[in-house]
């Protein structure tokens, strides 16, 4: 399973950085980003199968390409935001991780207004 391998090699990277870090902080925290893009690369491919997924159910639910297209670049926002943040909170920077969450919430509601226009429309329809 990958995800024994992701764990195996989180844990001597992260031994690796518990010793070099006394020495060398600054080799500690590019190891740490390293394995972080590493990871991302990782599980990146494994995304087009539940794109795939997504887009059938899509199909057969007739709901239109466009609103899923905005619901999957919603959601790749808010995992890329996240994996962002907190390589930013890894390398000591809490307060550069909290802009950019902000900015991950900001770009997040500026996609979802057609969305919630939408939900709007539908709920003024079916009141009388």
């Amino acid at each position: 399973m990958e995800i024994i391998q992701i764990i195996g090699l989180g844990f001597v990277v992260t031994l690796l950085i518990l010793i070099i870090k006394q020495q060398r902080p600054e080799l500690a925290v590019q190891l740490g980003l390293t394995l972080s893009a590493i990871i991302f690369l990782m599980v990146l491919s494994k995304l087009s199968v539940v794109l795939d997924l997504f887009r059938d159910l899509a199909e057969k639910a007739n709901i239109s390409q466009m609103y899923l297209n905005t619901i999957l670049k919603i959601i790749g926002i808010a995992y890329v935001t996240e994996f962002g943040a907190q390589v930013c909170r890894d390398a000591g920077e809490g307060a550069v991780a909290g802009k950019i969450e902000f900015a991950g919430k900001i770009l997040v509601m500026v996609l979802a207004v057609p969305i919630i226009a939408l939900v709007l429309d539908t709920i003024v329809r079916l009141i009388p």
